[in-house]
């Protein structure tokens, strides 16, 4: 068996000048959390297993400030890092390799060109392209979103998880809109849905509030990571005590 991974992600504002980590719940009120090189350099030696990095103001004009962000984050950092947001096509990605990234996250341009991630994955291999979906709450079904949040599809969460998995993804990071930030716990209902629907690993996203709230999510929720991010940034859970905690639960993490 796989361990559980444990992941922070880091939401970059590109559009203030150096970068911003910055978060917020159910992707509005937006705060300040730090620099991005420097929180994932902290993360790299709490114990973090690898790092995400959302370009949630992405476009054309900003891809370079995040290539740079990319550059100088792997100088200190040797985890994995998947970086998402803005990235249209494989010219995009392979910038972003060659910065130093070790996975691409797309979903805008997944929902909207799907070929694209079977060209993605053809290209650089299924481990490095993941799909991220943004999922809201329909009463007996879940929406799938795009332009961070902005935009709804009519696209079911479940339906494309399992359409992204056939067209070559090698992991899916799963967002729960209606817990993103409420610290309320995971969608555990969502994750167990999309976990048990497809053959390669679901990230659980969105609600962490607690240490209970990660194991629940490998317990219940069968996720195959976690990703958080508030919680680290201000520093209300560290992550050696969370691998601590869960390893007292008897979940194989690294």
């Amino acid at each position: 068996m796989l361990a559980k991974r444990i992941i922070p992600c880091l939401d970059c504002d590109l559009a203030i000048p150096g970068g911003r980590v910055v978060k917020g719940i159910k992707f509005k009120k937006i705060r300040y959390a730090g620099l991005p090189w420097k929180l994932a350099e902290r993360y790299y030696k709490e114990g973090a297993d690898e790092i995400v990095f959302l370009d949630i103001t992405a476009s054309a004009e900003r891809r370079t400030t995040m290539v740079e962000v990319v550059k100088k984050t792997c100088q200190k950092v040797f985890i994995p890092i998947t970086v998402g947001g803005g990235i249209r096509s494989v010219e995009d990605a392979q910038r972003l390799f060659r910065a130093g990234a070790d996975k691409i996250s797309i979903n805008t341009a997944a929902i909207q060109n799907p070929k694209l991630v079977k060209k993605l994955s053809k290209t650089f291999g299924s481990q490095a392209v993941v799909v991220a979906i943004d999922a809201k709450s329909r009463g007996n079904w879940f929406e799938c979103s795009i332009y961070g949040g902005r935009k709804f599809t009519g696209v079911d969460a479940i339906l494309w998880a399992k359409k992204v998995a056939e067209l070559g993804a090698g992991e899916i990071l799963l967002t729960s809109m209606d817990r993103d930030g409420t610290k309320e716990g995971f969608d555990l209902e969502l994750t167990k849905r999309i976990s048990k629907s497809v053959f390669i690993p679901v990230i659980a996203s969105g609600g962490a509030g607690k240490k209970e709230h990660f194991l629940e999510a490998f317990t219940k929720g069968k996720a195959d990571a976690t990703l958080a991010a508030s919680l680290f940034h201000f520093r209300e859970i560290k992550i050696s005590e969370l691998k601590r905690y869960l390893k007292e639960k008897v979940i194989n993490v690294r």
